[in-house]
């Protein structure tokens, strides 16, 4: 690509001076206008809501563009201090709601449109999902991203363009069935293309030695298969701030996109292998899934991230700096999103030693003090660990600076702990053995100057377990960071009518400072404002209802309790205990037990990973479950129960706000941390969970009245699994045993028997890791404790006021600022002025 620059004929002209645009609803209208009729050239025939979205779309990000501009400028003339997320995931959701708000101009626009007789609902959903995540991990990047904008913090985004996102998951039969998710079809009006950044990714070849001019031995890496990488720019506002940050995607393009050779000489196919095998790199997103590890295509991912992201902020700081890397360390901060991209440890050194011309001592006081990693994870099986045989393969010279890396850590180890051959086997980066493994979070630990878990529980059990021979080393490096989610989103966009109730009553402070929602705990005493609040959640509810029906078939009445699950399919979040409790509630409403009954409406969603049996079972599970009850004339509308397929981010848009009790209810000690919980929380619903992830601090703010809580703690865990005997409890719980006869007889099979055998064996056993029999009893009486609550409306009700009112912890601008106060370090910059403002 070969991108000339400008050769003005006035040095003092800027093309990029123009006013700035109007924010209201004339002005936007007419935008509206001008592309669809010019830019799109549609007419008064267009029937599609596609064509007035991209108008729409089009017209706002016209909008950001000056403030974007506006931004990047006083970053640069500041020379302040930044940071870099690097993510493999960000699930991002839909933009224009968001970018609406944060503009201060949902009610101009909606208004905008009514001129043009379009509504804004129904091109709302014209948008697709940017599902570029699986979710937790992926989710909070994107909050994050938000809250850093609305903190004016120098924080930019780093990410992959997966041509086809998260799967999208239909449901045949109760089966899972995994359809592409191709969310780019349409476009994307809100990315920029900026191939003017392009960079060039390197794999295979091999080192080459040679001495420089001084006669310095150095290394460089030729004979490589390039591929580029070619980067699209979303923008990411602040709320109403002028502020918009960049999240820049990376999309892989061939370097020879055509071998006219191959062609003229008859095969087609060869003369495209090339673009299409680079291409193939951003295709796809990789499901949240444990046999990813050893697939070459997601080291390439990997590589190709961090590579691509680690030379564009070189260019970026050259572009200012020259070759003067003596404060590269003292402005950058790198932030590892999880393991997944680790490898940008190695690639640093590399990129500092190899193509800046330092030696080792100068490239890693610069790497080791630039480089932050956030661990998700207490799965071990989720670390991730690649084989030496791969590396060498894909990423030769990488291997090199990994080994050497591991030869200077493992002599501070032996000097810390002299003759301590068994910690230096534990500690060290290879896995020795017949397959010799890197781990990858082990590199990250080595070469970041802080490690941090994401709540308090998750951050105690990494020191204390799987990290704790690091700990031991360097206490100092280790810290916590509790989740949040953005308010923003998750409040002020997905619930207006709530927004609106909070702002009549309190102000609209708790948008950018969720802590005052506190200002509510009074009125939670206070009859008529229960009524408001009542009044709302049924609303909301109602909502919830429309969808569940549209896409489940199922109709949930309003007025009965609404209690979800949404999340990731996974053993250790224990939907399956979930349905256990929906068996027992069928089992005991065919056996006449209703008296003081309290109608419940079960709400199940999430995604399997296409590779993992046991979950997509499970998923199976729920709707066979779901069949036999909601067909039971016995049953009526004492309960229901749905599976919501092809669970998203707008889905959950509309979920948080309607619904009453949330579960949270995975293993103790097996959560990170959770931000469903949050958002649930925010919105009003009452938790019931287990000591696990956030549970713990959701606990603490809204007080033990306000929590149902129930199951073994993370110690107890552990304690029980010696000796632990699932069948003895089945047999000496009466209800327990009802409900796994139910399962053992194919009552929910009856079609499909031995269906749901490795289910039935898996709680029974006494490997399982879950323990779901362990903590059946208790789930089970705490969900009587919730039924009889909820009976109690006005208690009910002031539950959840009480829930929203103190979840001004789980907000991602407390969490940025601690990032930012203990990691980052960084300065709020604001934007420079907009012309004509």
């Amino acid at each position: 690509m070969n991108f000339k620059p400008l050769e003005k004929s006035n040095p003092r002209e800027d093309l990029t001076e123009l006013p700035a645009l109007g924010l209201g609803s004339k002005a936007i209208a007419e935008d509206i206008r001008h592309y669809f009729a010019r830019t799109l050239g549609r007419d008064k025939n267009c029937r599609s809501t596609h064509y007035p979205y991209v108008a729409l779309a089009l017209s706002l990000r016209d909008r950001l563009m000056d403030r974007w501009k506006n931004t990047r400028y006083a970053y640069d003339e500041q020379d302040s201090r930044r940071s870099y997320y690097l993510s493999m995931e960000f699930l991002m959701g839909r933009t224009l709601g968001n970018a609406m708000l944060n503009l201060g101009i949902t009610d101009k626009t909606t208004k905008a449109l009514y001129t043009l007789g379009l509504e804004l609902e129904e091109i709302a959903e014209s948008e697709h999902d940017a599902g570029l995540g699986n979710g937790g991990l992926g989710r909070l990047a994107a909050c994050f991203l938000d809250s850093c904008a609305t903190l004016q913090l120098p924080v930019k985004g780093y990410g992959i363009r997966y041509e086809y996102g998260m799967f999208r998951q239909d449901i045949d039969q109760g089966h899972q069935i995994e359809e592409p998710d191709h969310w780019l079809r349409d476009g994307n009006p809100w990315e920029l293309e900026r191939p003017e950044y392009t960079q060039r990714v390197q794999f295979g070849g091999r080192s080459e030695f040679y001495s420089d001019a001084s006669g310095k031995m150095r290394v460089r890496w030729v004979d490589t298969h390039d591929v580029l990488a070619v980067p699209y720019d979303i923008p990411i506002p602040g709320y109403k701030n002028d502020t918009v940050n960049t999240l820049r995607l990376w999309s892989a393009d061939a370097t020879d996109v055509f071998d006219l050779d191959e062609f003229n000489a008859g095969d087609y196919t060869e003369s495209v292998a090339a673009k299409n095998a680079a291409e193939n790199i951003t295709m796809v997103l990789y499901p949240n899934d444990a046999s990813e590890n050893g697939k070459e295509l997601r080291l390439r991912q990997q590589y190709f991230l961090a590579s691509a992201s680690l030379k564009d902020v070189i260019r970026d700081w050259c572009r200012l700096h020259g070759d003067d890397f003596s404060q590269f360390a003292a402005k950058s901060c790198f932030q590892l999103n999880d393991t997944h991209p680790s490898i940008s440890v190695a690639e640093l050194m590399r990129l500092l030693m190899d193509e800046h011309g330092m030696d080792w001592d100068q490239a890693w006081s610069i790497t080791s003090s630039s480089m932050a990693y956030t661990n998700h994870t207490l799965l071990p099986e989720a670390l991730e660990r690649w084989s030496v045989s791969l590396f060498k393969q894909l990423l030769p010279r990488l291997l090199e600076i990994i080994y050497e890396i591991n030869a200077r850590f493992m002599a501070q180890v032996a000097q810390r702990w002299p003759g301590d051959n068994e910690r230096m086997r534990r500690m060290s980066i290879i896995e020795e053995g017949g397959d010799p493994q890197i781990r990858m979070a082990y590199l990250a630990i080595v070469g970041s100057f802080s490690i941090n878990g994401v709540a308090e529980l998750h951050s105690r059990l990494l020191t204390e377990g799987l990290f704790n021979d690091f700990y031991q080393l360097w206490p100092e490096r280790f810290n916590n960071k509790t989740n949040g989610v953005t308010q923003r989103r998750w409040l002020a966009g997905c619930n207006r009518p709530l927004g609106e109730l909070l702002n009549a009553t309190i102000g609209e402070g708790w948008v950018c400072d969720l802590p005052q929602l506190k200002q509510l705990i009074p009125h939670a005493a206070k009859a008529k404002f229960r009524k408001q609040w009542h009044a709302v959640k049924q609303q909301n509810k109602q909502r919830l209802a429309d969808l569940v029906e549209a896409d489940c078939g199922v109709r949930f009445d309003t007025e009965a309790m609404f209690d979800v699950q949404v999340k990731r399919i996974h053993e250790y979040k224990r939907q399956l205990l979930n349905v256990l409790h929906v068996i027992h509630l069928y089992d005991r409403i065919k056996r006449g037990d209703t008296d003081n009954w309290t109608p419940r409406c079960v709400l199940i969603g999430g995604k399997a990973a296409p590779g993992y049996q046991m979950a997509k079972l499970i998923i199976k599970l729920v709707n066979n479950v779901a069949n036999v009850v909601n067909n039971d004339p016995d049953v009526g509308d004492k309960l229901k129960l749905a599976f919501l397929p092809n669970y998203r981010v707008s889905a959950m848009e509309i979920i948080a706000p309607g619904t009453d009790l949330s579960e949270q209810i995975s293993t103790a000690g097996k959560e990170a941390s959770g931000t469903g919980n949050m958002k649930f929380m925010m919105n009003g619903a009452v938790t019931i969970g287990t000591l696990d992830g956030a549970n713990i601090e959701i606990r603490e703010e809204a007080g033990d009245d306000n929590f149902f809580l129930f199951g073994l703690t993370a110690e107890q865990v552990n304690e029980q699994r010696e000796g632990y005997d699932p069948q003895s409890i089945i047999e000496n719980d009466e209800a327990f045993s009802r409900v796994m006869q139910l399962l053992r007889c194919g009552h929910f099979s009856q079609f499909e028997p031995g269906l749901f055998d490795p289910i039935i064996g898996s709680i029974s056993s006494p490997h399982d890791p879950w323990m779901v029999a362990a903590d059946f009893s208790s789930y089970i009486e705490a969900q009587q404790r919730v039924s009889e609550a909820y009976r109690d409306q006005e208690r009910w009700t002031r539950m959840s006021i009480i829930n929203s009112a103190t979840s001004g912890k789980f907000s991602t601008d407390r969490t940025m600022l601690e990032y930012n106060e203990q990691i980052w370090k960084l300065e709020m910059v604001p934007p420079l002025p907009l012309n004509g403002k």
